[in-house]
């Protein structure tokens, strides 16, 4: 079903590290399954993303994962507001419940579904632990549509995708590769690997453009980090509303603050 070729060129032997080795090009025949939205298919078999090696025993069973109408997740191009995201997501559809935020951290509420296919250092099974969960489900990915599980065409989950200006986008992806991942190169040649599309999960654009197209399916919701930002209040309503949740003035002042720049640095070193 998938096609990989290994990658190899002066680019990536630049910033290539210990947490993020043997890069490949990931293809599909056809690009997409027919269920996908026809709107997605007019690229054909052009589309694709990198993943690293680790990745690709996953691809399948990714691929062939069982979803459900009431899973909810949130997908982003790395360092792109993930963490804060699903904080918010997970609060609004928890009847916010602080305490429990506290008590169980969010690999527990809201776990990464590849990190064992994206992190070599990262051990363990990270789809079996997914597929374990409790219903209803709140599953993190990174994933471009065209690797998400088929069955998510049929059965419709939300989906919150969240996009940001790719200045920012390579500049957070820049110290996330020097503080978790061990890079230690310079910033220009991380750059240039971010441009000429040699980076995990690219090409940064097409991963964006995909999801801009599916936000006029009434099971996706497109939000941008800049938004969050902006108008974290505005944000927040909007997607209460995607949810199906109704909160007072009181109760969105909360978890405003809650989700503040002061309250949320200590959760977003992930990837």
């Amino acid at each position: 079903m998938f096609h990989f070729e290994k990658l190899a060129n002066e680019t990536l032997d630049r910033i290539e590290c210990p947490g993020t080795e043997r890069h490949y090009r990931v293809t599909r025949p056809g690009g997409y399954p027919d269920e996908a939205p026809g709107f997605l298919r007019d690229r054909g078999s052009s589309r694709f993303s990198v993943m690293i090696e680790t990745y690709l025993p996953l691809a399948e069973r990714v691929r062939n994962f069982q979803v459900f109408e009431d899973d909810v997740w949130v997908v982003t191009f790395p360092k792109c507001g993930t963490t804060w995201t699903q904080e918010m997501v997970w609060l609004l559809n928890n009847g916010l419940n602080f305490e429990r935020a506290r008590k169980l951290s969010l690999d527990e509420r809201f776990p990464f579904l590849e990190l064992t296919g994206a992190l070599t250092l990262y051990g363990g099974d990270t789809v079996t632990d997914v597929e374990r969960l409790p219903r209803p489900r709140h599953i993190k990915s990174h994933l471009p549509a065209m690797l998400l599980p088929d069955a998510v065409w049929t059965v419709r989950p939300k989906i919150i995708y969240v996009s940001r200006g790719p200045k920012d986008a390579a500049t957070s992806f820049y110290h996330h590769y020097r503080n978790i991942v061990g890079y230690d190169g310079p910033r220009e040649d991380f750059f240039n690997a971010f441009l000429s599309d040699n980076l995990i999960y690219a090409p940064f654009g097409g991963h964006a453009a995909d999801y801009w197209k599916l936000r006029v399916e009434r099971n996706v919701l497109f939000l941008s980090y800049e938004q969050m930002k902006r108008d974290l209040k505005k944000v927040i309503a909007k997607t209460a509303a995607f949810l199906g949740k109704s909160y007072n003035g009181q109760q969105v002042a909360a978890l405003e603050q809650h989700l503040s720049v002061e309250s949320m640095r200590g959760k977003c070193n992930d990837f």
